[in-house]
């Protein structure tokens, strides 16, 4: 993408896609940015994707109702309501969120690695976790967590002890990304091939690694462009060490991608290659 000026985004776009927004009551200024991007921005889109980890956690939405979750759900449910389709990817902290979550937000829960099309592209979504095939602890982990057997014994337990039994995977795996590479915490650049061989795609938008990039391969007919989501920490004292935003396709089929406040950082001339 090339450097564009610092405005805010002038038109409707087609859709919005974002993630790793990590929302949770101790970091307010990351939830006010996010309510504002969907105040301000989501509302006048199309369509709202939402790649994964929304929430710092999911234990299920029996949680629903608590303040922090309904404000946020409520806020979701006014983006629907104006006429926005809003579209989930679970991610590897919220693959919990079910029926019930999306019936109350007004949003469509999609597999990971669906395809969608927009403005003559084909591309395909998702949170990007199943693709770190080099940190096999995860993935194992992943599989087990992401078995319906697993989740029917996990949600059978009392609210409060699931949320006592993720606090304490959390302290895990921070303390052992600690003592991990950090390229086995990237992708890995064979499970994206075949994530575009399975897709049957040459555009991929995904978030987990909290690493923003634009990946471009090859040339002409056989380019295949590769979006990654910013994460979002909006809590910090400095102004200069915010973060957070989300990519925008417009009907013409330009790319942007923006900061949490709506301010253009770049873009992509639109393609209508698939």
């Amino acid at each position: 993408m090339a450097p564009s000026d610092t405005s805010t985004a002038p038109q409707k776009l087609l859709a919005l896609f974002v993630s790793d927004v990590h929302l949770q009551e101790s970091m307010p200024g990351t939830t006010a940015a996010f309510l504002n991007f969907l105040q301000s921005h989501a509302i006048r889109a199309q369509q709202l994707y939402v790649l994964g980890d929304l929430f710092e956690y999911w234990a299920g939405d029996d949680d629903l109702n608590t303040p922090f979750h309904r404000s946020v759900v409520d806020a979701l449910r006014v983006v629907s309501d104006a006429g926005t389709m809003i579209f989930w990817i679970a991610g590897n902290r919220d693959f919990l969120i079910s029926k019930e979550f999306a019936d109350a937000a007004g949003a469509t829960i999609l597999q990971d690695g669906s395809v969608i099309e927009l403005a003559g592209r084909a591309i395909v979504l998702a949170h990007g976790d199943a693709q770190c095939t080099d940190d096999v602890d995860y993935i194992a982990f992943r599989q087990q967590v992401r078995q319906a057997g697993w989740q029917q014994k996990f949600l059978a337990q009392p609210l409060a002890q699931r949320k006592a039994i993720i606090d304490g995977m959390r302290k895990q795996s921070r303390a052992a990304q600690r003592s991990k590479a950090q390229q086995i915490m990237d992708v890995n650049p064979i499970a994206i091939d075949r994530l575009f061989a399975e897709s049957g795609t040459r555009c991929m938008i995904h978030g987990h690694t909290h690493r923003p990039a634009v990946h471009v391969t090859g040339h002409d007919e056989q380019e295949q462009l590769r979006m990654v989501l910013q994460d979002w920490d909006c809590d910090g004292d400095d102004a200069g060490s915010r973060r957070g935003g989300w990519i925008g396709i417009a009907f013409d089929g330009t790319v942007s991608r923006f900061d949490y406040d709506g301010v253009v950082l770049n873009q992509r001339a639109a393609t209508t290659r698939a």
